[in-house]
């Protein structure tokens, strides 16, 4: 017979703790005094034919009844969304027996294929707190994976999510490595490939701490959030999508610890190039360009970096079956004038339908990425592919293949414009000579991008212009005017986001 001793009912409190689960129960409830629980304990919680490891925090006042274990919104998904005062019971969680390789590695011993893929494994399957997710994170900083731990990671990542076999040998992508505001080639170079006849099934990442991903972007005029069956209709009906990775579960361990890195504010090449590939891999693709901005405040700071990244990422992505090419690019400034999801979607709307307004630089860069991938997709030949590119966005055969895109999505909409707006002037003559992308990209999120759609920053000026005191930087946009006041506090702390020299007569 079943006793008060044997289980709590579930509430769900609706607390966002992002991806870690977390379970919250009285310190002085029968279950935590009689399992020895203490807070941050790792705790397996069962119900009838589910069940998760939770990291345990322990209340002393009347949020929950001795009787009540509460949920967070990662946990309550974790355990198959179940219904409100369901039974649980709890657990002292098993030790994560792969933390030896982890610990192994912090004491500089190498990943193996079977170390990497139990530690991926356990990451994906909810097993690592964020404390030992932060442990990993850590052994894997900098320069620590070599290349043959680093296709370790990778074949791992692959393992433990979807993936997609478009039963074709030409499957075409491309990926930027980020840290550049703007920079948004992605849909344009899409609509040019596919009006080709190309497959390109496209998946991007939304932002974490960044103004805006490809998929935010998308999101402004698109529905992006596809299943795994949506987004295969998409392609097969298209020969393209531009759909949300993390809703098809593409390598989803690499999510997990993107999160943890942006928190930890440390970047491993290893594990840049496993998160890279292994989604290339996960989408089925066979052919991938990937965008090395490089400038003193982009991601990749300089050529010998740039350099290293190029060589992990070719030599992993063959070791997967890829045929992958890597393009070094200009990473000093922004590309574009937007940076925000309405902001960005707006630069290549101007592209795509020909505007004589267009940011010519974003314009550029998509041509010369497009015409490398149609070379790569042999519909041009050596050194026909900016020509291809170009023709087909002048005829409108681009414009009408995104249009077509958008609308099997979810339907296609204009973006929308902020309600709020603040011009910042130059205060002296000279000639623009430094973008701080790092200060632009935080000033946008402070305005409230990506969450806010419309918010974000609308440059008026590039490197090199020679401009007037009193002459427009650039607009902020909010949705708010509390985000607003914010964005307008941090750039009064801040003024050489760009930076004005004395014009040399």
């Amino acid at each position: 017979m079943e006793t008060t001793a044997d289980y709590l009912y579930l509430h769900r409190l609706g607390v966002n703790t992002h991806q870690e689960p977390v379970v919250y129960m009285r310190q002085d409830c029968h279950v935590a005094i009689s399992e020895g629980f203490f807070a941050h304990t790792r705790v397996l919680v069962t119900t009838g034919d589910q069940s998760t490891v939770a990291t345990l925090a322990l209340v002393s006042n009347e949020l929950l009844s001795h009787q009540q274990a509460g949920l967070s919104e990662a946990a309550w998904h974790r355990l198959g969304c179940p219904d409100e005062g369901e039974k649980a019971t709890f657990s002292h969680a098993h030790p994560v027996d792969s933390m030896s390789y982890v610990r192994g590695k912090l004491y500089g011993q190498c990943f193996t294929d079977q170390s990497a893929m139990a530690i991926i494994k356990d990451i994906n399957n909810g097993l690592y707190s964020d404390i030992q997710l932060s442990a990993y994170v850590t052994a894997c900083a900098g320069d620590r994976l070599d290349l043959d731990e680093t296709i370790a990671i990778t074949r791992a990542m692959v393992a433990t999510g979807q993936r997609f076999d478009w039963h074709n040998d030409v499957v075409l992508d491309k990926h930027c490595v980020g840290g550049l505001p703007g920079n948004r080639t992605t849909p344009i170079v899409v609509a040019i490939v596919a009006a080709n006849g190309l497959l390109m099934p496209k998946t991007s990442s939304r932002a974490i701490t960044s103004p805006a991903g490809t998929a935010d972007t998308m999101e402004a005029m698109t529905r992006v959030a596809l299943s795994f069956e949506q987004m295969q209709e998409v392609v097969q009906e298209q020969g393209a999508c531009l759909a949300w990775g993390g809703s098809v579960s593409l390598s989803p361990t690499d999510d997990l610890i993107i999160r943890v890195e942006r928190a930890l504010d440390l970047d491993s090449e290893g594990q840049l190039v496993a998160s890279v590939i292994s989604k290339k891999v996960a989408a089925g693709s066979r052919q991938v360009l990937i965008d090395i901005p490089v400038g003193p405040t982009a991601k990749v700071r300089s050529q010998s970096t740039a350099q290293t990244l190029k060589r992990l990422l070719e030599k992993t992505g063959q070791a997967l079956g890829l045929d992958v090419r890597t393009i070094i690019t200009d990473g000093s400034q922004p590309v574009g004038r937007g940076i925000g999801p309405a902001l960005e979607a707006r630069d290549v709307l101007q592209v795509l339908r020909n505007d004589g307004h267009a940011p010519q630089d974003l314009l550029e860069k998509s041509l010369q990425l497009a015409g490398i991938m149609l070379e790569m997709g042999a519909k041009a030949g050596a050194g026909k592919g900016y020509e291809l590119a170009q023709r087909t966005l002048l005829d409108g055969s681009a414009l009408k293949k995104f249009i077509a895109l958008c609308e099997v999505q979810g339907g296609f909409y204009e973006p929308e414009s902020a309600p709020y707006t603040h011009c910042v002037s130059a205060t002296r003559k000279g000639v623009i000579s430094y973008f701080n992308n790092r200060f632009l990209a935080k000033l946008a999120s402070l305005a409230g991008a990506p969450n806010a759609k419309t918010a974000g920053i609308e440059l008026h000026v590039a490197l090199g212009d020679v401009i007037d005191a009193g002459a427009p930087l650039f607009t902020l946009h909010a949705e708010a005017p509390g985000e607003l006041a914010y964005a307008l506090e941090f750039l009064d702390g801040h003024t050489d986001v760009i930076h004005i020299e004395e014009e040399v007569v």
